[in-house]
């Protein structure tokens, strides 16, 4: 599917891709692209996107252990559009330890991996299983706010290319109502506080290009998924084999440990 291929497959491990929490919420369809029983999940994002990582910044707001036998920690974290929810556990010990310590509220960056679950009526909520939560600054909050639009704006404009298969792929399972993004893009670039020169420059070309005119934002300096990943000796980054059977053995351990637990995502409909 060439319209959407990740840029990090030629290194084995998949990027990590900005969105809001809006679109994250709304993106309960999980697929893979070959009937292997060690090929990755992708969730689809009705933007027309495949997502295997996310990174994603907001005020973390909410910390709870909600673990019966052992600790198992829920996080809230709120963007200008939304609320995450983040889960952690025994086999996510660094994001596990972060939400343990960091006081609320402050601001974090994570990196993460979607995971969805269904409840008892059938509805399908979404979560993220987290690899590592960073403290950071509103600068940086403010920097992902504005480039996080851009890539929601540029998702929506390749929405209707040619050759789009995921694309296909969600309009078949959400519809083509899309308005709801691009007004999110358009109410989280408004809804920062332009007190430096520079993001508000930004700030004010994004939200012409979400608007329909003017190019995208980029006088800001890009955040760097990787400066907030786990080292590289966390993961496996050689063959495309190695980094199927890192995903599988991770979300088949991720599995025993959600399954003991009580997530409490129905709360969250």
């Amino acid at each position: 599917m060439s319209a959407s291929s990740d840029a990090g497959e030629s290194t084995g491990r998949e990027v990590a891709k900005r969105l809001f929490a809006r679109e994250f919420n709304d993106a309960s369809y999980t697929f893979k692209e070959s009937e292997d029983e060690l090929a990755p999940n992708y969730t689809l994002l009705p933007t027309g996107e495949r997502v295997n990582r996310l990174f994603f910044a907001g005020t973390l707001t909410e910390t709870n252990d909600v673990g019966s036998d052992s600790e198992y920690w829920q996080g809230r974290v709120v963007d200008p559009t939304g609320t995450f929810y983040v889960y952690a556990g025994q086999y996510q010990p660094e994001a596990a330890s972060a939400l343990r310590q960091i006081e609320t509220p402050t601001y974090v960056t994570v990196v993460g991996k979607p995971r969805s679950y269904e409840t008892d009526d059938g509805e399908t909520n979404v979560a993220v299983r987290p690899e590592s939560i960073t403290q950071v600054d509103e600068a940086t909050r403010d920097r992902w706010v504005v480039e996080t639009a851009d890539q929601t704006i540029d998702r929506l404009q390749a929405f209707d290319a040619e050759i789009n298969d995921y694309a296909q792929m969600a309009r078949d399972e959400y519809g083509e109502r899309l308005s709801p993004y691009r007004e999110a893009a358009i109410e989280a670039l408004e809804s920062l506080d332009a007190t430096d020169g520079s993001t508000s420059a930004a700030t004010t070309e994004a939200e012409s290009d979400a608007s329909g005119s003017g190019p995208l934002a980029s006088d800001t300096d890009p955040i760097e998924e990787d400066e907030y990943t786990p080292p590289e000796s966390e993961e496996s980054v050689g063959t495309d084999e190695s980094v199927e059977s890192e995903e599988s053995s991770s979300d088949d351990a991720s599995d025993v440990e959600e399954s003991s637990e009580d997530t409490g995502l129905g709360e969250y409909d």
